[in-house]
């Protein structure tokens, strides 16, 4: 067993032509790892940045939202406003022409005025409950919701508002035919 042994150095002496080198411990090369560590917590970092402004973004698109709404009620308000508005004028002077009218028999004043009274008084109610809604936090309501609603009050007003005119209209309709009747009823005979 020597022998091999010393025949497989020999030869193996003979076949290296004495450039044999020992490699010895390993080496490491920390600067490589510090890199890793610094680029790891600089992603650390940035990350931690896109969280912060993710969450902006977030409370950003809310603020926008809540914004959105109150124009929106803002806008349901105005529009309500301009609806009453169009009924206080429509009844001050288009209900004053027709109770002046000497068409309209003493009888139906009453129900003339009950008629538009009872559009006015909802609609002073619905003007009421807007300014509470607007004014507190109702029932601790939602911009949403609250928006529901005053977009459903805009509507209920717009109807106020064509019910109104629709009424008027019949009223000036009957007035236009009695005072027509009572043209043929007196008109001259010249056979």
């Amino acid at each position: 067993m020597n022998l091999k042994i010393a025949v497989i150095s020999i030869l193996f002496a003979l076949f290296t032509n004495g450039h044999i080198t020992a490699q010895g411990m390993p080496v490491y090369d920390n600067t490589n790892f510090i890199s890793l560590a610094k680029s790891l917590l600089e992603s650390a970092k940035q990350t931690s940045e896109l969280l912060k402004t993710v969450e902006f973004l977030k409370e950003q698109k809310d603020n926008i939202i809540k914004v959105n709404d109150v124009l929106k009620q803002l806008k349901a308000v105005r529009e309500m406003g301009r609806n009453n508005q169009r009924l206080f004028d429509i009844i001050q002077n288009d209900l004053r022409e027709i109770l002046n009218s000497p068409y309209i028999k003493p009888n139906e004043i009453n129900r003339v005025s009950d008629s538009f009274n009872a559009i006015i008084e909802n609609s002073l109610e619905d003007l009421e409950f807007i300014d509470q809604i607007l004014s507190s936090d109702f029932l601790k309501m939602s911009d949403a919701e609250r928006a529901s609603i005053l977009k459903e009050k805009e509507l209920k007003s717009k109807e106020m508002v064509l019910e109104i005119e629709q009424k008027t209209k019949r009223y000036r309709e009957i007035i236009s035919f009695r005072e027509m009747q009572d043209r043929i009823n007196n008109r001259e005979i010249n056979y």
